[in-house]
Protein backbone atom coordinates (compact mmCIF):
# COMPACT_ATOMS: atom_id res chain seq x y z
CA UNK A 1 0.00 0.00 0.00
CA UNK A 2 2.90 2.25 0.41
CA UNK A 3 4.49 1.82 -2.16
CA UNK A 4 1.46 2.55 -4.53
CA UNK A 5 0.34 6.09 -2.27
CA UNK A 6 4.39 6.70 -3.20
CA UNK A 7 3.64 5.97 -6.90
CA UNK A 8 0.62 8.10 -6.26
CA UNK A 9 2.18 11.16 -5.22
CA UNK A 10 5.13 11.26 -7.44
CA UNK A 11 2.22 10.75 -10.83
CA UNK A 12 1.44 14.49 -9.12
CA UNK A 13 4.94 16.08 -9.38
CA UNK A 14 6.34 17.58 -12.43
CA UNK A 15 8.27 15.15 -14.52
CA UNK A 16 11.92 14.56 -14.18
CA UNK A 17 13.22 14.12 -17.72
CA UNK A 18 15.39 11.16 -16.05
CA UNK A 19 12.92 9.35 -15.23
CA UNK A 20 10.64 9.41 -18.68
CA UNK A 21 14.10 8.35 -20.54
CA UNK A 22 14.53 5.25 -18.10
CA UNK A 23 11.25 3.65 -18.86
CA UNK A 24 11.52 0.71 -20.11
CA UNK A 25 15.01 -0.54 -18.85
CA UNK A 26 13.91 -4.19 -18.02
CA UNK A 27 11.07 -6.47 -19.13
CA UNK A 28 7.23 -5.59 -19.81
CA UNK A 29 4.55 -8.37 -19.74
CA UNK A 30 1.56 -7.92 -21.44
CA UNK A 31 -1.52 -10.14 -20.11
CA UNK A 32 -4.16 -11.03 -22.34
CA UNK A 33 -6.73 -12.86 -20.69
CA UNK A 34 -7.76 -15.25 -23.73
CA UNK A 35 -6.28 -18.07 -25.09
CA UNK A 36 -3.62 -17.83 -27.83
CA UNK A 37 -4.89 -17.59 -31.25
CA UNK A 38 -8.18 -15.27 -30.81
CA UNK A 39 -8.12 -11.56 -31.81
CA UNK A 40 -6.76 -10.07 -28.27
CA UNK A 41 -4.20 -12.45 -28.71
CA UNK A 42 -3.02 -12.13 -32.24
CA UNK A 43 -3.28 -7.88 -31.57
CA UNK A 44 -1.47 -8.06 -28.40
CA UNK A 45 1.27 -9.55 -30.03
CA UNK A 46 1.83 -7.63 -33.52
CA UNK A 47 2.30 -4.34 -30.68
CA UNK A 48 4.31 -6.21 -28.23
CA UNK A 49 6.70 -7.76 -30.81
CA UNK A 50 6.91 -3.31 -31.94
CA UNK A 51 7.37 -2.31 -28.42
CA UNK A 52 10.53 -4.65 -27.94
CA UNK A 53 11.46 -3.69 -31.21
CA UNK A 54 11.62 -0.23 -30.77
CA UNK A 55 12.66 0.05 -26.70
CA UNK A 56 15.06 -3.21 -26.92
CA UNK A 57 13.53 -4.39 -24.10
CA UNK A 58 11.30 -8.09 -24.28
CA UNK A 59 7.43 -7.28 -24.08
CA UNK A 60 6.71 -10.84 -23.14
CA UNK A 61 2.95 -11.64 -24.09
CA UNK A 62 1.05 -13.75 -21.10
CA UNK A 63 -2.18 -15.77 -21.84
CA UNK A 64 -3.95 -16.04 -18.70
CA UNK A 65 -7.61 -17.69 -19.84
CA UNK A 66 -10.62 -18.07 -18.10
CA UNK A 67 -14.70 -16.23 -17.07
CA UNK A 68 -14.25 -14.71 -20.54
CA UNK A 69 -11.16 -12.60 -19.42
CA UNK A 70 -11.76 -12.23 -16.25
CA UNK A 71 -9.53 -13.97 -14.75
CA UNK A 72 -6.72 -12.26 -16.12
CA UNK A 73 -8.00 -8.73 -15.67
CA UNK A 74 -9.02 -9.10 -12.24
CA UNK A 75 -5.39 -10.31 -11.07
CA UNK A 76 -4.03 -7.46 -13.53
CA UNK A 77 -6.15 -4.65 -11.20
CA UNK A 78 -3.19 -5.90 -8.31
CA UNK A 79 -0.11 -5.46 -9.89
CA UNK A 80 2.44 -3.38 -9.60
CA UNK A 81 1.69 0.73 -11.02
CA UNK A 82 4.87 0.91 -12.78
CA UNK A 83 4.02 0.27 -16.28
CA UNK A 84 5.91 -2.90 -16.06
CA UNK A 85 2.57 -5.01 -16.16
CA UNK A 86 0.20 -4.34 -18.89
CA UNK A 87 -3.07 -5.48 -20.51
CA UNK A 88 -3.93 -6.16 -23.74
CA UNK A 89 -8.03 -5.91 -23.11
CA UNK A 90 -10.80 -6.37 -25.24
CA UNK A 91 -15.01 -5.74 -24.56
CA UNK A 92 -15.98 -9.03 -22.90
CA UNK A 93 -12.87 -8.88 -20.51
CA UNK A 94 -13.77 -5.16 -18.95
CA UNK A 95 -17.44 -6.08 -18.75
CA UNK A 96 -16.15 -9.52 -17.33
CA UNK A 97 -14.46 -7.67 -14.58
CA UNK A 98 -16.50 -4.63 -14.17
CA UNK A 99 -19.30 -7.46 -13.28
CA UNK A 100 -16.92 -8.30 -10.10
CA UNK A 101 -15.27 -4.90 -9.25
CA UNK A 102 -18.13 -2.93 -9.35
CA UNK A 103 -21.17 -4.37 -9.01
CA UNK A 104 -23.75 -2.02 -8.57
CA UNK A 105 -23.38 -1.40 -12.16
CA UNK A 106 -21.49 2.05 -11.97
CA UNK A 107 -18.22 1.28 -13.55
CA UNK A 108 -15.67 3.78 -13.73
CA UNK A 109 -12.39 2.52 -15.69
CA UNK A 110 -10.19 5.04 -14.14
CA UNK A 111 -10.66 3.26 -10.65
CA UNK A 112 -9.12 0.43 -11.35
CA UNK A 113 -7.10 1.23 -14.73
CA UNK A 114 -5.26 4.06 -16.52
CA UNK A 115 -5.99 3.74 -20.34
CA UNK A 116 -3.66 3.88 -22.75
CA UNK A 117 -5.39 3.85 -26.26
CA UNK A 118 -7.31 2.09 -28.66
CA UNK A 119 -5.81 -0.26 -31.16
CA UNK A 120 -8.39 -1.40 -32.99
CA UNK A 121 -12.22 -1.71 -32.53
CA UNK A 122 -13.38 -3.28 -36.00
CA UNK A 123 -17.39 -5.04 -36.72
CA UNK A 124 -17.54 -8.75 -35.80
CA UNK A 125 -18.37 -11.09 -38.86
CA UNK A 126 -21.50 -13.30 -38.28
CA UNK A 127 -20.17 -16.78 -39.68
CA UNK A 128 -21.25 -19.93 -39.97
CA UNK A 129 -20.35 -23.39 -40.48
CA UNK A 130 -20.90 -24.44 -44.45
CA UNK A 131 -23.14 -26.89 -43.16
CA UNK A 132 -25.66 -24.65 -41.96
CA UNK A 133 -28.60 -24.24 -44.59
CA UNK A 134 -28.53 -20.71 -44.76
CA UNK A 135 -26.88 -18.08 -47.06
CA UNK A 136 -28.07 -14.55 -45.51
CA UNK A 137 -29.39 -13.22 -42.50
CA UNK A 138 -33.29 -13.90 -42.77
CA UNK A 139 -32.69 -17.78 -44.06
CA UNK A 140 -30.79 -17.89 -40.67
CA UNK A 141 -33.46 -16.06 -38.76
CA UNK A 142 -36.18 -18.11 -40.41
CA UNK A 143 -33.87 -21.42 -39.49
CA UNK A 144 -33.68 -20.04 -35.66
CA UNK A 145 -37.42 -19.34 -35.50
CA UNK A 146 -38.68 -22.74 -36.61
CA UNK A 147 -36.62 -24.91 -34.26
CA UNK A 148 -35.60 -22.92 -30.69
CA UNK A 149 -32.37 -23.42 -29.38
CA UNK A 150 -31.51 -25.55 -32.45
CA UNK A 151 -28.62 -23.68 -33.97
CA UNK A 152 -25.69 -23.17 -31.94
CA UNK A 153 -23.66 -20.46 -31.30
CA UNK A 154 -19.83 -20.38 -30.02
CA UNK A 155 -18.23 -17.31 -27.90
CA UNK A 156 -15.07 -16.75 -26.02
CA UNK A 157 -16.56 -16.52 -22.97
CA UNK A 158 -19.89 -15.46 -21.28
CA UNK A 159 -19.99 -11.72 -21.34
CA UNK A 160 -17.79 -11.43 -24.48
CA UNK A 161 -18.48 -9.33 -26.89
CA UNK A 162 -18.79 -12.30 -29.27
CA UNK A 163 -21.74 -13.44 -26.27
CA UNK A 164 -23.47 -10.18 -26.32
CA UNK A 165 -23.22 -9.85 -29.80
CA UNK A 166 -25.16 -12.94 -30.24
CA UNK A 167 -27.18 -12.21 -27.38
CA UNK A 168 -28.29 -8.77 -28.99
CA UNK A 169 -28.77 -10.74 -31.97
CA UNK A 170 -31.44 -13.43 -30.60
CA UNK A 171 -33.26 -9.91 -28.29
CA UNK A 172 -33.57 -8.12 -31.90
CA UNK A 173 -34.86 -11.13 -34.07
CA UNK A 174 -37.19 -12.71 -31.25
CA UNK A 175 -35.05 -16.21 -31.61
CA UNK A 176 -33.17 -18.39 -29.07
CA UNK A 177 -29.52 -19.71 -29.89
CA UNK A 178 -27.83 -22.36 -27.97
CA UNK A 179 -24.74 -20.39 -26.50
CA UNK A 180 -21.53 -22.27 -25.87
CA UNK A 181 -19.17 -20.28 -24.22
CA UNK A 182 -15.00 -21.47 -24.73
CA UNK A 183 -12.25 -20.02 -23.15
CA UNK A 184 -11.16 -18.06 -25.77
CA UNK A 185 -12.03 -17.43 -29.69
CA UNK A 186 -9.39 -19.76 -30.72
CA UNK A 187 -11.11 -22.88 -29.22
CA UNK A 188 -14.48 -21.88 -30.58
CA UNK A 189 -12.88 -21.09 -34.45
CA UNK A 190 -11.74 -24.36 -34.05
CA UNK A 191 -14.99 -26.18 -32.95
CA UNK A 192 -16.82 -24.11 -35.73
CA UNK A 193 -14.30 -25.19 -38.48
CA UNK A 194 -15.52 -28.83 -37.39
CA UNK A 195 -19.09 -28.65 -37.07
CA UNK A 196 -19.70 -28.90 -33.38
CA UNK A 197 -20.91 -25.60 -33.30
CA UNK A 198 -22.64 -23.88 -35.77
CA UNK A 199 -21.98 -20.17 -36.30
CA UNK A 200 -20.45 -17.20 -34.08
CA UNK A 201 -20.22 -13.78 -33.87
CA UNK A 202 -16.14 -13.48 -34.35
CA UNK A 203 -13.21 -10.97 -34.78
CA UNK A 204 -12.78 -10.71 -38.33
CA UNK A 205 -8.81 -11.47 -37.24
CA UNK A 206 -9.12 -14.94 -36.57
CA UNK A 207 -11.90 -16.32 -39.17
CA UNK A 208 -11.17 -13.81 -42.47
CA UNK A 209 -8.92 -16.44 -43.55
CA UNK A 210 -11.28 -19.63 -43.38
CA UNK A 211 -13.82 -17.17 -44.77
CA UNK A 212 -11.44 -16.79 -48.16
CA UNK A 213 -10.78 -20.26 -48.04
CA UNK A 214 -14.61 -21.51 -48.14
CA UNK A 215 -14.59 -23.29 -45.04
CA UNK A 216 -16.78 -20.98 -43.39
CA UNK A 217 -19.82 -18.71 -44.30
CA UNK A 218 -20.08 -14.67 -43.47
CA UNK A 219 -23.25 -13.89 -43.91
CA UNK A 220 -22.47 -10.16 -42.47
CA UNK A 221 -21.01 -7.48 -40.65
CA UNK A 222 -22.32 -6.28 -37.02
CA UNK A 223 -20.87 -2.72 -37.53
CA UNK A 224 -23.87 -0.20 -37.79
CA UNK A 225 -21.97 0.33 -41.94
CA UNK A 226 -20.05 -2.00 -44.10
CA UNK A 227 -16.80 -2.71 -43.47
CA UNK A 228 -14.56 -0.85 -45.74
CA UNK A 229 -12.28 -4.27 -45.90
CA UNK A 230 -15.64 -6.31 -47.00
CA UNK A 231 -17.70 -4.26 -48.83
CA UNK A 232 -19.88 -7.30 -50.27
CA UNK A 233 -20.86 -8.66 -47.06
CA UNK A 234 -23.67 -7.09 -45.70
CA UNK A 235 -24.50 -5.60 -42.10
CA UNK A 236 -26.80 -7.18 -39.92
CA UNK A 237 -29.08 -4.36 -39.57
CA UNK A 238 -29.26 -3.66 -43.44
CA UNK A 239 -29.67 -7.39 -43.47
CA UNK A 240 -33.47 -7.76 -41.56
CA UNK A 241 -32.65 -5.89 -38.19
CA UNK A 242 -32.16 -2.36 -38.32
CA UNK A 243 -30.47 -0.47 -35.33
CA UNK A 244 -28.12 -3.54 -34.82
CA UNK A 245 -24.98 -2.71 -33.96
CA UNK A 246 -21.92 -4.16 -31.91
CA UNK A 247 -18.18 -3.76 -32.17
CA UNK A 248 -15.20 -5.49 -30.60
CA UNK A 249 -12.30 -3.65 -29.15
CA UNK A 250 -8.96 -3.84 -28.00
CA UNK A 251 -7.21 -1.58 -26.41
CA UNK A 252 -4.02 -1.33 -24.00
CA UNK A 253 -4.41 -0.68 -20.21
CA UNK A 254 -1.99 -0.06 -17.23
CA UNK A 255 -2.69 -0.53 -13.16
CA UNK A 256 -4.80 2.40 -12.14
CA UNK A 257 -2.18 4.79 -10.62
CA UNK A 258 0.47 4.39 -13.14
CA UNK A 259 2.29 7.59 -13.44
CA UNK A 260 1.31 9.75 -16.52
CA UNK A 261 4.66 10.05 -17.85
CA UNK A 262 4.71 6.27 -18.47
CA UNK A 263 1.10 6.29 -19.41
CA UNK A 264 1.64 9.15 -22.00
CA UNK A 265 4.96 7.42 -23.49
CA UNK A 266 3.34 4.14 -23.94
CA UNK A 267 0.55 6.09 -25.99
CA UNK A 268 2.79 7.80 -28.01
CA UNK A 269 5.11 4.69 -28.93
CA UNK A 270 2.08 2.25 -29.36
CA UNK A 271 -0.41 5.43 -31.75
CA UNK A 272 3.33 6.11 -33.65
CA UNK A 273 3.53 2.20 -33.70
CA UNK A 274 -0.39 1.99 -35.35
CA UNK A 275 0.47 4.50 -37.66
CA UNK A 276 3.21 2.37 -39.71
CA UNK A 277 2.61 0.84 -43.07
CA UNK A 278 3.65 -2.80 -42.54
CA UNK A 279 1.24 -2.23 -39.14
CA UNK A 280 -1.41 -1.37 -40.65
CA UNK A 281 -1.19 -3.63 -43.58
CA UNK A 282 -0.78 -6.65 -40.99
CA UNK A 283 -3.75 -5.28 -39.12
CA UNK A 284 -5.44 -5.07 -42.80
CA UNK A 285 -5.30 -8.37 -43.45
CA UNK A 286 -6.87 -9.63 -40.10
CA UNK A 287 -9.79 -7.02 -40.82
CA UNK A 288 -8.98 -4.44 -38.24
CA UNK A 289 -7.94 -0.76 -38.85
CA UNK A 290 -6.09 1.07 -36.20
CA UNK A 291 -8.17 3.14 -33.91
CA UNK A 292 -5.84 5.65 -31.82
CA UNK A 293 -7.24 8.00 -29.05
CA UNK A 294 -5.64 9.98 -26.01
CA UNK A 295 -5.93 8.21 -22.33
CA UNK A 296 -8.86 10.31 -21.67
CA UNK A 297 -10.59 9.52 -24.84
CA UNK A 298 -10.18 5.62 -24.14
CA UNK A 299 -11.38 6.07 -20.47
CA UNK A 300 -14.50 8.08 -22.15
CA UNK A 301 -15.26 4.91 -24.64
CA UNK A 302 -14.91 2.15 -21.86
CA UNK A 303 -17.33 3.54 -19.56
CA UNK A 304 -19.54 4.16 -22.52
CA UNK A 305 -19.27 0.88 -23.65
CA UNK A 306 -19.84 -1.00 -20.31
CA UNK A 307 -22.85 0.72 -19.87
CA UNK A 308 -24.29 0.00 -23.11
CA UNK A 309 -23.68 -3.99 -22.22
CA UNK A 310 -24.59 -3.69 -18.98
CA UNK A 311 -27.73 -2.27 -19.72
CA UNK A 312 -28.33 -5.36 -21.85
CA UNK A 313 -27.37 -8.18 -19.10
CA UNK A 314 -29.57 -6.66 -17.14
CA UNK A 315 -32.13 -6.63 -19.15
CA UNK A 316 -31.57 -10.53 -20.70
CA UNK A 317 -30.38 -11.63 -17.39
CA UNK A 318 -27.49 -13.03 -18.19
CA UNK A 319 -24.76 -14.17 -15.40
CA UNK A 320 -21.68 -12.88 -15.77
CA UNK A 321 -18.86 -15.42 -14.51
CA UNK A 322 -17.14 -14.05 -11.24
CA UNK A 323 -19.75 -11.08 -10.75
CA UNK A 324 -19.64 -9.91 -6.77
CA UNK A 325 -16.39 -11.68 -6.29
Amino acid sequence: MFKRLLLLCLATLPLAPAAAADYPNRAIKMVVPFAPGGGTDILGRIIAQRLSEEWHQPVVVENQPGASGGIGTKAFVRAEPDGYTLLMASTGALMAASAALAPDGNFDVTKFFSPITVVAAPPYLLVVNPNVKANSIAELIELAREKPKALSFGSSGIGAASHLSGALFEKDAHVELLHVPYKGTGPAVTDLLGGRIDMMFSPSTTVQAHVAAGKLKALATTGAKRSKFFPNIPTVAESGLPGYASVGWFGLLAPAHTPKYIVDKLNKAVVAIMGEKDVIDRMAKLGAEPEPQTPDEFARFIDEDVAKWTKLVKEEHIVIPGAGK
